[in-house]
This record gives structure tokens, C-alpha cells and sequence, in this order.
């Protein structure tokens, strides 16, 4: 895939902490697309997306935001970032709020718009943050990030925190934004049954390195969890074979390939994997 054809590309990048090392990372994020990224924590999911939007440099490699380097004010205007751990000034009120981001962004800034949205996630423009629940300061945050009409948004555990019935709200926002396949997101998430959702693809961190990034529903569909015995299990490729749990029952093995697993032991168990699976397995695999 071309760069030309994605919001951001990110190719070869590193960064090196004392005792953690990320990447090299290639990950893209195409136009009107919604790639989601998972990963236990400590894997480097929020320092990737630092790297991304420029907050922090990165050591090595290469990252193109909207055709342009991260700390491009031109790229900067067209992002809007929703962090997990970045909050207002608690003393301060969504209205004072919105004036600082007008002055910042200037006719980027669209003051109706900010105010629809606090009106759509029920924040109060009068009250200060300290005021707010941890739900309602990451609603505040999306609404200034959404506010200057960005064309890509980078969500660090956006829908951390909500109550199921406003996630989902949050959930359809996003499927709306990517609409005319002209805006794009990219959303680290724990939630990853959110992502099974909306996402059109899946990136997976894990100890610093992205193991893989695969269109949601071939993931979904390819991937399977088999339970059978210990001969049964012997009759597969060992190309088809992820990672294994044995117990006292039999096994219970992450595959790849689930039509043909199917086909080569006909009878089996084999469900449809989900992401929390895939992840649980590939993290068990290295343990042992």
C-alpha cells in the first residue's frame, strides 16, 4: 500500500526506553479506514501513538502524518488526538475550554460544532472538569478533538471508562466520521469487542514488536480455537498450530486456518476465534 493512499504510514520506526525497546514497527492506516490497535499493557501501544502525532521523536525509521513529517503544524491541524492519560486544567470549564481551543486553532475552530457535541455527550458547558467523571472528561476531549473537523483521529482508549449504551454511541460517531472515505482512525483499545465492531483491521503490539496487521474480518474468520485430544491435535501441519493449552481434559489450541482444520479433522470443535483469544494464546506462547 502507497502512502499516498493512507492517512499515516509508519515505516521502520524505533524507540528506545531503558529496558523497553519498540519496534521496528511498518503500520499503516489507510483512508477512511478504522484500524484498531490492541495489546497488553505495557506493549507500547500509547508510546507508538506519541511517535505518531509527534509528541515524542522517534530514534529511527520513518512516520508520514497526512503526507507531511509528525511535527508539521499543517499535519497537526488536520489530527485530532484523544490520549488516555491527558486531561484539561480541573479548575477550568468546558466553555473556557472551547475559547482556548479557538484561540489555538483559530478558523479551524467551529464553536457550534463543540457545543452540539457537549450537548450530544450531556456535558455541561458551566462546570469545571474536576466536576467530571472520568467518562465525561474522555467525552470532553473527544468533542475538543473532534471540533476543528480533523481529518485523521488518533484515540488512545477513547471508550475507557463509558457505560455500554454511550460507547455504542461512540462507536456509531466514529462509523459516521470515516463516512466519505476521507477521514480515518486509528484506536488503541482494551475493548477489543468495540473493535471486533467498527474496526476494518486489526494491529497487533506485543512485547514492542507488531506481530501482525490483518483485515478484521479475515482475522476473525481465519483464526479458530480447537479442543481435541492429543493424537487429534498430532494430525495437523505444524504450520496450522499457534499455540496449545494442555490439560487434563485434552487440548485446547489457537489455529490458523479454520475451514482447513475442519477439514482435516472432520468432527472436531473448532470455534471462531476473537481478538481476546488471539491475544490471550500468541501471550502464552511466550511464556512458555
Amino acid at each position: 500500500m502507497s502512502s499516498a493512499s493512507c492517512a499515516a504510514a509508519i515505516r521502520g520506526v524505533e524507540k528506545h526506553y531503558p529496558g523497553f525497546a519498540l519496534g521496528p514497527i511498518d503500520l499503516m492506516i489507510p483512508n477512511g479506514c478504522i484500524v484498531g490497535l490492541v495489546g497488553e499493557n505495557g506493549a507500547g501501544k500509547t508510546t507508538l501513538l506519541k511517535l505518531l502525532t509527534g509528541v515524542n521523536p522517534a530514534d529511527a525509521g520513518s512516520i508520514a502524518l497526512l503526507g507531511r513529517a509528525p511535527d508539521s503544524p499543517a499535519g497537526r491541524a488536520d489530527l485530532g488526538v484523544v490520549f488516555d492519560d491527558a486531561y484539561f486544567y480541573e479548575s477550568l470549564t468546558a466553555k473556557q475550554i472551547g475559547k482556548s481551543m479557538a484561540g489555538i486553532f483559530g478558523s479551524r475552530w467551529d464553536s457550534a460544532e463543540y457545543l452540539r457535541l457537549l450537548k450530544q455527550f450531556g456535558l455541561e458547558d458551566s462546570k469545571p472538569v474536576k466536576a467530571y467523571s472520568r467518562g465525561m472528561r474522555m467525552k470532553l476531549n473527544l468533542a475538543t478533538a473532534l471540533a476543528h473537523h480533523p481529518l485523521l483521529l488518533v484515540l488512545d482508549e477513547a471508550t475507557s471508562g463509558l457505560d455500554p449504551v454511550v460507547r455504542g454511541e461512540m462507536l456509531d460517531l466514529f462509523l459516521d466520521f470515516i463516512q466519505d472515505e476521507n477521514h480515518s482512525i486509528l484506536i488503541s483499545s482494551h475493548i477489543t469487542g468495540d473493535l471486533e465492531q467498527v474496526a476494518d483491521s486489526i494491529a497487533y503490539l506485543h512485547q514492542g514488536k507488531l506481530l501482525f496487521q490483518e483485515d478484521k474480518d479475515t482475522l476473525l474468520s481465519e483464526y479458530g480455537i480447537l479442543r481435541c485430544g492429543s493424537d487429534d491435535l498430532a494430525r495437523l501441519p505444524g504450520d496450522r498450530i499457534v499455540h496449545t493449552r494442555r490439560t487434563n481434559f485434552g487440548c485446547e489450541t489457537l489455529v490458523k486456518g479454520r475451514e482447513e482444520v475442519l477439514r482435516l479433522l472432520p468432527g472436531a470443535v473448532c470455534d471462531p476465534a476473537g481478538i481476546d483469544d488471539i491475544m490471550r494464546f500468541t501471550s502464552g506462547r511466550d511464556k512458555q
